[in-house]
Parts: structure tokens; C-alpha cells; sequence
């Protein structure tokens, strides 16, 4: 009967393992019972039942910014599911949130090693990197995402961004507007191609861009803040003043020049021109 008990867990296991996307945002579905399977007072249902709760307060905690807590949930899901990569380019992600980052590469490594076909874990393997500041390891990885799937927008964007950590902003910007072309609704994109226009010295299209973006996404206080320092930089004061109220009705981190230059990590000419702002006005 033991033996009998082992073999249907083995047997549930890999369906778990199965059904499970390699996506980072996984998610855990229960296998239907049939007459093969164990019934519903078997000790298999406890184990689903666990699961189900893991996952559920994984995502949890990850919506409310709790990522440690999260990050102790995909660790539960993944002792009980060891060779499932989403679980662990999850955990990975959760690291990554909390600036763990050493850590999140092993656990996106490992996720590589048992899904190498899988873009996921490069792109966020990617982001890691770029966080410590290695670029060009970065890139290797957007480039094999791009390699994977031609059209992933996020790879084309994200190798722009790593790219301007170089300072190879030409390059950048035909990343950036790469990533617009293939979908169009992905604001960030845009933004960051306008970024990179007013780092090349181009601050009347860069202007224009930001001023489009906002008609577009008023609420977007990343372009509203750029569009602030833009406007100052070019003596347009007034106009730049009024656009910062709303700045701050949205988002007050752009007070922080730190942040603009650390976390967000602006170009250095467009965080010199909001710096100049703060500073001035």
C-alpha cells in the first residue's frame, strides 16, 4: 500500500510539473480526480490544498509589495516542487525586488538549466544584471530573448535600457522605438525612446514625443516629470511649474533626484535638468 501511495504521488507530482507555464507569472492548477487517482479523503488532496494556498499567498504578497513574504512562499512551493522552473524564476523576481540580486541570478541560472528554451528567466536575468551594472552580460541575455522570440517588445526595451547604461544611446533609441513599433501601448517604451532623443541633443523632438505621450497618458508621471525639466531647461518656466503640480499629485520619488539617477536611472542630461529645477525653482 505504501508503494501503491508513493507511485500515485510521483504520478501527481509531474502532473503539477506539467501544468505549470514556464511564465513568471505561474499559474498552479489542480488536475481533476478521476477513479485512478486518489480520492478526495486521500493525503494527495492536502497536498493540493497546500499548494493552492502557496500560490495564492505568493501572489498575494507580491501585489502588496511584500516581497520577502513572497519570496518565503515561492521557497515553500518550490521545496515542494523542486524542478519546476517558473517557481523558481518567481523567487528569482521576488529577489530582485528586494535588491537580492546575486541571489535572484542563482535561482534564474537554475531556472535556465531546466528550462533553456524559456525566455523568462533570461529577461528577468537580464534585469538582475542590469541592476549590478553589467551590461554587456545583460544584453547577451535580451539578445537571446530576441533570439527566442524576434518579437518580445520587453527584450527590445530593456536591451535599450542596458544599452544606455553604456552610453550607446544612438543604439538605445533604435531599441527603444523597436519596442513601441511591435506594441504600440507600451508607454514605457515611448518614453524611454524620448529620453534617449533629449540625451542626443534632439530636445525639440524629445520635447514634441513627451508632449505626445502625455496627451495620451495624463496620469504617466514619468513624462510629466521629463517634461518638467525639458520645459525649464529651455526657459519655458512657467509652463514647467504648472506640469509639476501634477508631477507630485502623482508621484513624489521625482523630488528624490537619488532615485531619478539610481532606481530609475534617467539619462544623465534629462536628471541634470530636473536637478537644475529643484534646485532653481
Amino acid at each position: 500500500m505504501r508503494r501503491l501511495f508513493q507511485a500515485l504521488t510521483a504520478i501527481v507530482l509531474l502532473c503539477l510539473l506539467t501544468i505549470l507555464p514556464p511564465a513568471e507569472a505561474v499559474t498552479l492548477e489542480v488536475t481533476p480526480i478521476t477513479q485512478d487517482q486518489p480520492t478526495a479523503d486521500s493525503p494527495m488532496d492536502d497536498l493540493y490544498k497546500r499548494i493552492g494556498e502557496l500560490r495564492d499567498q505568493a501572489f498575494g504578497a507580491t501585489n502588496q509589495g511584500k516581497f520577502g513574504e513572497a519570496e518565503a512562499f515561492w521557497t515553500e512551493l518550490i521545496e515542494l516542487l523542486p524542478n519546476n522552473p517558473a517557481l523558481i524564476s518567481n523567487r528569482g523576481n521576488s529577489r530582485v525586488s528586494q535588491g537580492k540580486l546575486e541571489a535572484a541570478i542563482e535561482d534564474f541560472n537554475k531556472a535556465i538549466e531546466l528550462s533553456p528554451e524559456s525566455s523568462d528567466p533570461y529577461l528577468n536575468r537580464g534585469a538582475a544584471y542590469e541592476g549590478l551594472e553589467k551590461f554587456e552580460e545583460a544584453i547577451a541575455d535580451y539578445n537571446h530573448v530576441i533570439e527566442l522570440d524576434p518579437n518580445d517588445a520587453a527584450a527590445y526595451n530593456n536591451r535599450g535600457n542596458a544599452r544606455g547604461g553604456l552610453r550607446r544611446w544612438n543604439e538605445a533609441l533604435t531599441d527603444f522605438k523597436k519596442a513601441a513599433l511591435l506594441a504600440p501601448d507600451f508607454a514605457i517604451a515611448r518614453a524611454n525612446g524620448a529620453l534617449a532623443l533629449y540625451q542626443l541633443g534632439n530636445t525639440d523632438d524629445a520635447i514634441r514625443e513627451m508632449r505626445n505621450i502625455i496627451r495620451k497618458y495624463p496620469r504617466f508621471a514619468d513624462m510629466r516629470a521629463a517634461y518638467t525639466a525639458a520645459l525649464w531647461s529651455i526657459g519655458a518656466r512657467d509652463e514647467a511649474e504648472s506640469n509639476w503640480v501634477s508631477v507630485l499629485d502623482l508621484d513624489v520619488r521625482y523630488k528624490n533626484i537619488e532615485w531619478v539617477k539610481t532606481v530609475r536611472r534617467w539619462p544623465k542630461d534629462i536628471t541634470t535638468a530636473l536637478e537644475k529645477f529643484l534646485t532653481l525653482s
